[in-house]
């Protein structure tokens, strides 16, 4: 450090992706002023490197899917997609990887931004080294919430270090399809990115470790999904890891555990999260370096007073619109305590964030969309209720014909039978991504079946689905 200044605020933010941006909103909002660190760019890893680049990808390979359902349509969309005009549309949505405007957002909040990276420096202590390598040290009077996310892990694989691997950031940033890709794993990342660039023009192998994909998911997710995956050219061998990658006069050489060598422009691999702890100064308040921040449901680190881990970083639940709704919850929970009022904190409450362990909804973007939200049969199961799962095919509604032709898909209601409620939902097919919100809504609300019962769903639509799911619980 060149220089050293310190500045007092009532709550410091370490990370501006969305759940620090939503953190600081809600303690400005409250008005605590508030200072926000950020070593790359605001809007994080969601607005440039995930969410918004990975659905600008897929959006046009969907939109192409269903169009190819259509008779009268089907003819017209015939042809390869414009690979160029759709990364330039990614790059649109990335705003050219420029974070004025979230800039300009966040200061009109009355928040402080300090450009640099942050580590903790003792409690309610926060210090800023520069990119000019300027030091700032920060001083929090309530609370410091560390919102820094995850970073992706890969392997330690001999000659990997060689091959400049693709996390997430290449495959969502790439400036051109390769001509063959080899995708490594078999979760939302790997399902994701190789249903993009197979469409935009990719040869993509998927190698997947266990036995099929998408195994967070109900089976017939990942067995739909593979199902289209294979019918639209990827190779997809399960069962399957990477022993050793190197570069041959630049192509990829991946050697498998069955002893094949796969041949391939680039590597992706989609292989899990690290949290972004391990240069964050943990060691300075007692915590372990590299480790996710345990917290209780307002979302303060265990054994603390002061500290709050929001978003990825605390591993409850890794996705954006949750790590958002905790940002919401932490924000009101610091503004309540720095008031010196009563929080909230039993289920359910405004200073609870109790839909992380009941509610957390999710979609996947693959053709067929896969949906889910609550529990899974297997996790109902293990989790000790006294369960019903309850299944019907997209094909005896309607909507779905109306859909596209020979529309493909799958629903699963788990309905617990002590209580009368629905414990989780999985709907896979084409388009189901915007059901799960009335899902999401039956479970967090505890609404009983027998209430369900008269919601009616507007005829001929998706939403049917929810009538004869209903109807094969009351019938068997």
């Amino acid at each position: 450090m060149t220089e050293t200044e310190s500045n007092t605020y009532d709550v410091v933010v370490i990370g501006a992706g969305p759940v620090g941006e939503n953190v600081a909103d809600r303690t400005r909002a409250a008005g605590l002023s508030t200072a926000v660190v950020e070593s790359e760019l605001l809007g994080g890893e969601c607005s440039y490197w995930a969410c918004m680049p990975s659905k600008a990808l897929l959006r046009p390979v969907i939109a192409q899917a269903d169009a190819r359902r259509l008779p009268g349509l089907a003819q017209a969309v015939r042809g390869p997609l414009d690979t160029p005009a759709v990364l330039a549309r990614r790059d649109e949505y990335t705003s050219h990887w420029r974070d004025d405007g979230q800039v300009s957002w966040l200061t009109g909040t009355g928040a402080v931004l300090y450009r640099g990276h942050g580590r903790l420096a003792g409690p309610r202590t926060v210090t800023v080294t520069g990119p000019d390598g300027t030091g700032t040290t920060l001083t929090a009077r309530h609370a410091v919430a560390v919102a820094t996310g995850t970073r992706a892990q890969l392997p330690d694989l001999p000659g990997l270090a060689g091959v400049g691997p693709w996390t997430s950031r290449e495959a969502t940033s790439a400036k051109a399809a390769p001509g063959r890709l080899i995708v490594v794993g078999g979760g939302v990342v790997a399902t994701e990115m190789a249903t993009a660039w197979q469409a935009l023009g990719s040869r993509v192998t998927l190698l997947v470790r266990g036995k099929g994909l998408l195994n967070r998911m109900e089976p017939f997710a990942g067995e739909l999904v593979a199902e289209a995956l294979t019918e639209a050219g990827a190779d997809i061998r399960t069962g399957t890891s990477v022993e050793s990658v190197r570069r041959e006069n630049g192509t990829v050489v991946a050697v498998t555990s069955a002893g094949d060598r796969i041949e391939a422009d680039e590597i992706l691999f989609a292989t899990g999260r690290a949290p972004r702890t391990d240069d964050l100064g943990l060691e300075t308040v007692g915590l372990e370096p590299g480790s996710w921040l345990d917290t209780d449901d307002s979302l303060r680190v265990t054994g603390t007073d002061w500290l709050y881990a929001v978003g990825d970083v605390n591993h409850r639940a890794l996705l954006t619109h949750q790590g958002k709704y905790q940002a919401r919850i932490a924000g009101a929970a610091i503004a309540a305590r720095a008031a010196g009022d009563t929080l909230l904190e039993e289920p359910w409450g405004a200073h609870a964030a109790t839909a992380d362990h009941h509610a957390v909804p999710q979609v996947v973007f693959t053709d067929p969309e896969a949906a889910a939200v609550g529990l899974s049969l297997a996790e109902a199961e293990q989790a000790g209720h006294r369960v019903r799962a309850v299944d019907v095919e997209f094909s005896s509604v309607a909507g779905a014909g109306l859909y596209g032709e020979g529309y493909k898909g799958r629903a699963r209601m788990i309905v617990d039978l002590e209580d009368e409620i629905v414990r989780g939902v999985t709907f896979v097919g084409p388009g189901v991504g915007e059901l799960i919100h009335s899902a999401t809504v039956a479970i967090t609300g505890r609404v009983p079946v027998g209430r369900l019962w008269h919601a009616v769903p507007s005829y001929p639509t998706l939403s049917e689905v929810w009538l004869r799911l209903l109807e094969a619980y009351r019938d068997n």
